[in-house]
């Protein structure tokens, strides 16, 4: 049975977290799953977290006994907020930065870095050039890729397009200067599937049906039964 912990009780005293439904529940309940379930993978890795928000994944991965976590960010209101989080030795783990994400892969490629370990949270269905993340990914030579986002609930392998508003946080960032109204993708679940295929990797999905029926509070869009779902899988290179 997975086991909750209550690693982001915390978050509750964090006032950018106030009015938000659940925060602490849900990110205790996801961490269950995105980082409790890979702990020894975890320790002593170096991490790159992409699309890091306000670098509550990175201090996760931080707490998870991570060596060194880079996390990038397009918003700087963002960035700045990591200085609220309350253990400064984890904080001091994290190198939290602002920037394009796909910039970033090609800068930490171009300078020859490795990572052990790359995140792919909440991000994937915000952009547009799926394949060409994972390409890049791949050249970090990662030997976990966490990936955890919304999936079309579709049989075949495809990317849908959605419009999306700019000015939520929690939304798309404006991918030209003034733009209201951004692009994105969502892939379906065999869309994913492809993607690790070619590029040689062996997917395999979380389990989210071990979380009890009568734990779930907080979590439901991982158990929708229409249109879209999250889910959680991990990338590991074939061989």
């Amino acid at each position: 049975m997975v086991q909750v912990s209550g690693f982001f009780d915390f978050i509750g005293t964090l006032a950018h977290y106030d009015g938000l439904n659940q925060p602490v529940i849900r990110l205790n309940k996801r961490h269950a799953f995105l980082i409790d379930a890979f702990r020894t993978e975890i320790a002593g890795a170096r991490v790159l977290d992409l699309a890091a928000h306000d670098g509550r994944w990175s201090y996760a991965f931080a707490g998870a006994g991570a060596a060194e976590v880079v996390g990038i960010e397009a918003r700087q209101e963002l960035v700045d907020l990591f200085d609220t989080y309350p253990d400064p030795v984890l904080r001091a783990v994290v190198d939290l930065r602002c920037g394009d994400i796909f910039d970033g892969l090609e800068a930490e490629i171009a300078k020859g870095a490795r990572y052990d370990v790359v995140a792919v949270l909440g991000i994937l269905y915000h952009i547009m050039d799926h394949f060409r993340l994972f390409q890049l990914i791949r050249k970090l030579g990662p030997k976990l890729v966490i990936v955890d986002s919304e999936f079309m609930l579709r049989d075949a392998p495809m990317i849908q397009l959605v419009r999306e508003r700019t000015d939520n946080i929690l939304n798309a960032a404006p991918q030209i200067a003034g733009q209201e109204i951004a692009i994105k993708g969502v892939p379906s679940f065999a869309a994913m599937e492809v993607i690790a295929d070619v590029l040689a990797y062996e997917l395999t999905w979380s389990d989210w049906e071990e979380l009890p029926k009568g734990r779930r509070e907080g979590v439901a869009d991982y158990y929708r039964e229409q249109k879209m779902r999250r889910a959680t899988c991990v990338l590991r290179p074939r061989g």
